[in-house]
């Protein structure tokens, strides 16, 4: 079992429970980890890439980069260890 909080206590706190049954389908919760909020352009694919090397290299895989379109900023999509899927936004 894992929590993380927010240090001054006013964000949520998300805690993460192993199960022991394999993961069969999609996931259950999908999470969006900011790292590029008020970024854009290169500035934002800059600060995504290189978190995205960082947890590849914590044993995280890279999925695909979803490029910026007229609504959305890009964001990285990747996978947790245990196939999780998960976003760099």
């Amino acid at each position: 079992m894992f929590a993380c909080e927010d240090p001054s206590g006013a964000g949520p706190r998300l805690f993460f429970q192993r199960v022991p049954e394999d993961k069969v389908a999609k996931n259950r919760v999908h999470l969006d980890v900011r790292v590029g909020a008020g970024l854009v352009g290169q500035e934002r694919l800059d600060t995504l890439e290189a978190e995205c090397a960082r947890l590849v290299a914590l044993g995280a895989a890279r999925i695909r980069l979803l490029p910026a379109d007229d609504i959305n900023e890009s964001c990285i999509v990747m996978q947790d260890v245990e196939g999780n899927e998960f976003c760099l936004d």
